[in-house]
């Protein structure tokens, strides 16, 4: 018996040993949905119907603080959902994995985010707002890029709508449209889902926004669609006016009552960009939230990479300014898709590099997507095998419609279902991507 004893207690430390080194198998994010595959799409997914408003990249806080009333931090990555579950201290998360991207989608094909382009095979997928991922699309992303940040693999793949509602008034020649007291402006890097442009934009009609956010008030729209159906309204922008004993703010000229509200991790703060949900339309200016999110974080682990989309502000020089309140020190970024004396407030950019200790993204990489009034064409791409081909006018990649009929062919081949081409496109108009060139893989 003594013998019996003294074997079974040295089996059960070494049966533990085995079971640590082993790790336990593995574990999804809340609300996460796992996606094989092309990785680009979900189906039946949490989060993923057109109406939900879970909160994005695993942040179901409830905690009910709030901010002073001071101004709050206004980095992207303390804007977010705490740490988005990636690079917190103590994950055991490697700098490589920690990697972050927060921009609009480029392409399709696993997918491109500025000048990222991700494999997105074993990704795990959190689409909020759509079953799939479509050109234009916000999204944030992680996971290990390379050293010049031109590809990566993704681990996890979250998007969210920024606005949804009632369109209150159109501005064509200002190239903006007003809902929810907020001004949203459009460009030529807007992807219209189902719309042929601002023009065909007209009160009282119901779209969804997918945008980044400029100021108090203000967004600059990547991808706009329509709906056919009333739905729950959604405003996203930056919190001004916070009052804490009436438990309200203001997001542009909006009122948000946030008493009956699920709060964002770490709270609310003047300047902290939050994504509003409300059960009902706002009335008279005043809207009942239901869920407040925060925006997309980056990762929090010292000299992860970075890649962060955004709109100018706060511009002194290109070693000074601002992207969705993350501060900017581009004085040594090699500047690509335009003049670097045409930088400025209002110029939409792809910033890549690390984050310091102060949390300022110092960009080895700084690229120009648009300035207003001209300058820096729009580019998207789709990789993969053409399917419902009728003609080059008229025909689907990754799930995209293509009409290439006015695009430079490159390479021998014939265009049909199954054969694998490169779509490049300038503009996504009416659902459709206007193909520049279209080269056989």
């Amino acid at each position: 018996m003594t013998i019996h004893k003294l074997l079974r207690l040295a089996l059960v430390p070494l049966s533990l040993a085995l079971l640590l080194s082993c790790g336990g198998g593995s574990s999804t994010p809340d609300g996460m949905s796992v996606a094989g595959g092309a990785g680009i799409g979900t189906t039946g997914a949490p989060g993923s119907g057109a109406s939900s408003d879970a909160s994005p990249a695993g942040d179901g806080s409830t905690s009910a603080s709030s901010g002073s009333g001071d101004d709050g931090s206004t980095s992207t990555a303390s804007n977010g959902n705490g740490d988005s579950g990636v690079g917190s201290g103590g994950t055991g998360v490697s700098t490589a994995d920690a990697g972050t991207s927060v921009g609009s989608v480029d392409g399709i094909g696993s997918i491109f985010v500025g000048d990222l382009r991700y494999d997105t095979d074993q990704a795990q997928l959190d689409l909020r707002d759509a079953t799939q991922l479509q050109i234009g699309m916000t999204v944030v992303v992680t996971g290990p890029v390379n050293a010049s940040f031109t590809s990566g693999t993704a681990r996890q793949v979250s998007s969210m709508a920024q606005m949804r509602g009632v369109v209150d008034s159109v501005d064509v020649a200002a190239s903006t449209f007003q809902m929810l007291g907020s001004t949203v402006s459009v460009d030529d890097d807007t992807a219209w889902a189902d719309l042929p442009g601002l023009p065909a934009l007209s009160a009282g009609m119901q779209v969804q926004v997918w945008a980044l956010p400029i100021g108090s008030g203000a967004l600059r729209a990547t991808r706009i669609q329509s709906q056919a159906v009333v739905a729950t309204p959604l405003v996203t922008g930056v919190v001004s006016q916070l009052d804490a004993a009436s438990s309200t703010f203001q997001l542009g000229s909006l009122v948000v009552d946030y008493r009956l509200a699920t709060l964002p991790a770490g709270g609310l703060a003047n300047g902290r960009i939050v994504r509003v949900s409300g059960a009902l339309p706002p009335v008279a200016g005043r809207l009942d939230a239901s869920q407040i999110d925060g925006w997309y974080a980056l990762s929090s682990v010292k000299g992860a990479p970075v890649q962060l989309e955004g709109v100018i502000g706060n511009f002194a020089s290109t070693a000074s300014f601002s992207l969705m309140g993350t501060p900017i020190d581009a004085s040594a970024a090699q500047v690509t898709g335009g003049q670097a004396q045409k930088l400025g407030n209002g110029v939409t950019v792809v910033a890549s590099g690390t984050l310091s200790d102060a949390g300022v993204l110092v960009a080895s990489k700084l690229k120009i997507r648009h300035i207003p009034g001209g300058g820096a064409l729009p580019s998207f791409s789709l990789i993969g095998p053409i399917t419902n081909f009728n003609s080059l006018a008229d025909m689907t990649v990754k799930g995209q419609r293509v009409d290439a009929s006015a695009a430079t062919i490159v390479g021998t081949g014939q265009p049909a279902n199954g054969v694998t081409v490169s779509v490049q496109g300038s503009q996504v108009v009416g659902g459709v991507l206007l193909a520049t060139q279209l080269a056989f893989q």
